[in-house]
């Protein structure tokens, strides 16, 4: 829940969330309602189809964003935190016995969920610049054949610069957001009052009357109106940094006015001018203030680019610590907000797609098509995962949570299904996009398992360990041996192997396990278990929560017990290195086993992922064969 604070810190707070959070559905308006008539073939552009899109547009607003995830799925916060990856280990957490059977395929459906917002991460990069840039055209025709070029080269340098993260220009978002904002509602503004007629389109009668006298172009349209809403998730993904309340307030008073007005200001330069169909946003606009606006526009769109990639970090992030990708770089780009990383691998590859995939579609129009499937797609799963939560956390009864849950699965269906018959226009792309990368964490949650079961298989109970040390007293040397293992009770290869090689052992030995909660964050009073196993041993239970940085020095020099008493400067941390060899299977499992190599090889080191000093580690190789 969110926390009681002054007026000014959530003037301010809201201000930010404006920057962050509303750059994708805040540029939606660029090509959002020209997709909408491009979408239904040659649906005559006069003022009962206008207004009939209006009222689509309208409605898709205030139930999509507005109810379904202002008022019900922000109320599903996982301690706080957002996002369909929180969403889902609320979901999936043992509940009620009769649904946890389930919990294994409500899990890969959340994971599908997840892997579809990179092909999201890649697509609103593409489309946001893309139509941004396209007011080149309306400036100078000739300047057609540079839009694709400069398109690339802006993406190319907006992932150039994340390294530098996002907090030494953060604090332009917002107020560059406002400006974009309040642009919108003058533009659109002027049109309305020339035309006041088309705020009829608020009744959803002109939307059922558009059905019924086109139910086919009708039909397609929604496809694309289904634009307008795109940028839902992230008003819920970034739940955790800002709360519940300056969103919902940013969006009330900000985003939802500017952009109903901008959306009627549209409806009504159309009525009046049919063939400003091309390109009705810039359209709004003097021809003197053109230039002006196709930068603005780009910033705004440059601004919905990063809050879409720093998602995809964040998301990242949350998938490795639970366990479904392997260990990666990751560095803080800022001190004071936790939620500044940068993931080099992610950045290289969304910026290698997202090129890629401007070159290909070349236009926003050709992108559209692919754009809707992938969103659509992840808010049908939000849909189905809410249900759970109504259901197993708020303990909702089956009729409350079903028919809350039927009346937002019938929308989802709807743009769904407008959206799945463009799969050969380019639909199939964010799909092929998800497959992959949910094979890929599949693939490594499966292999991390097989690995960890094979490691296990005749390992030496600790106990045992110690009672033959006892017996049998070994060379001892001063200072203390951390030894990080994920298995409590079973003695680390890498300590035998120590033994073995090297006839000693440390005064003081930590046998180190490092567990991720399907919490956010865990409290530091909670953080370490400890249990005194007798001859200098001790077994450590460290538990970080998914968000957090799992910083092992840290976490041990934070345990304030007395006959602990463990020094960073006197540590050494020893670590198994596992060297994966693949036997012959069937060629399926091959296949999963050799990617499951591949991935482990090239996981970031297990140094810099739990936050060891260098100088202080030793790595001791083993071989496993899966």
């Amino acid at each position: 829940m969110d926390k009681p604070k002054g007026s000014g810190y959530l003037l301010v707070t809201s201000l930010t969330a404006l920057g962050v959070v509303f750059g994708d559905i805040g540029t939606s308006p660029l090509y959002a309602f020209r997709e909408s008539f491009h979408a239904a073939g040659d649906l005559e552009i006069n003022t009962a189809n206008v207004l009939g899109i209006l009222s689509l547009i309208f409605w898709s607003l205030v139930l999509v964003v507005t109810i379904k995830y202002l008022i019900f799925v922000m109320r599903a916060d996982n301690h706080g935190e957002g996002g369909i990856l929180a969403l889902t280990a609320l979901a999936v957490r043992p509940g009620r016995p009769s649904l946890r059977p389930l919990a294994k395929g409500f899990l890969i459906v959340g994971i599908f969920g997840t892997a579809l917002l990179y092909g999201d991460g890649i697509i609103t990069p593409a489309i946001s610049v893309l139509s941004a840039v396209e007011g080149l055209e309306l400036v100078a025709p000739e300047l057609e054949r540079f839009v694709v070029p400069v398109a690339v080269a802006i993406v190319v340098i907006l992932f150039a610069v994340q390294r530098q993260g996002t907090s030494r220009v953060g604090s332009v978002f917002g107020p560059v957001m406002i400006i974009w904002f309040g642009v919108m509602a003058v533009l659109g503004a002027g049109q309305i009052l020339s035309n006041p007629s088309v705020l009829q389109a608020v009744y959803p009668g002109y939307a059922v009357s558009f059905f019924v006298s086109n139910p086919e172009a009708a039909f397609l349209s929604l496809g694309a109106v289904f634009l307008v809403v795109t940028g839902s998730e992230a008003l819920y993904a970034d739940m955790g940094h800002f709360g519940r309340r300056p969103i919902r307030l940013a969006w009330f008073f900000v985003a939802f006015p500017a952009l109903l007005i901008n959306y009627f200001g549209q409806g009504a330069y159309l009525v009046a001018n049919p063939a400003g169909i091309v390109n009705p946003f810039y359209g709004l606009a003097p021809s003197w203030a053109l230039i002006p606006l196709v930068l603005l526009a780009t910033s705004a769109a440059i601004i919905a680019s990063q809050a879409l990639i720093s998602g995809a970090f964040s998301l990242t992030q949350q998938a490795v610590q639970l366990g479904f990708l392997p260990r990666m770089k990751l560095e803080h780009t800022s001190s004071r907000e936790y939620g500044q990383i940068y993931l080099g691998s992610v950045n290289f590859a969304l910026m290698i797609a997202c090129a890629l995939t401007i070159v290909s579609f070349g236009s926003a129009t050709s992108l559209a098509a692919a754009y809707g499937v992938a969103v659509t797609a992840t808010m049908l799963i939000t849909t189905i995962l809410l249900y759970l939560v109504m259901r197993l956390r708020w303990r909702w009864s089956l009729r409350k949570a079903g028919l809350i849950s039927l009346g937002f699965l019938a929308i989802d269906f709807a743009f769904f299904g407008a959206n799945i018959i463009k799969i050969s226009d380019g639909g199939w792309f964010p799909l092929l996009v998800g497959l992959l990368v949910m094979s890929v964490m599949l693939t490594w949650r499966r292999g991390r398992r097989a690995l960890i079961s094979k490691i296990r298989r005749g390992h030496l109970p600790i106990e045992r360990f110690i009672g033959s040390i006892a017996a049998h007293p070994q060379r001892r040397v001063a200072g203390t041996a951390v030894y990080l293992f994920p298995e409590v009770g079973v003695t680390p290869p890498a300590l035998l192997a120590n033994l073995r090689n090297n006839d000693v052992i440390h005064e003081t030995v930590l046998l180190v396990s490092v567990k991720t909660d399907v919490v956010p964050r865990v409290h530091r009073a909670a953080r370490a278990t400890i249990h005194d196993l007798g001859e200098g041993f001790h077994q450590v239970l460290l538990t970080f929560g998914f968000m957090e940085t799992q910083d092992v020095p840290e976490a041990l020099s934070a345990i304030g017990q007395a006959d602990f008493g463990f020094d960073a400067t006197d540590a050494v941390y020893v670590l198994g290195k596992e060297t994966v060899l693949v036997s012959e299977h069937n060629l399926w499992d091959s296949v999963r086993n050799r990617l499951f190599a591949v991935m482990h090889r090239n996981a970031s080191n297990a140094a810099q992922f739990f936050s060891l000093p260098p100088e202080d580690v030793m790595e001791i190789g083993i071989q496993v064969e899966l």
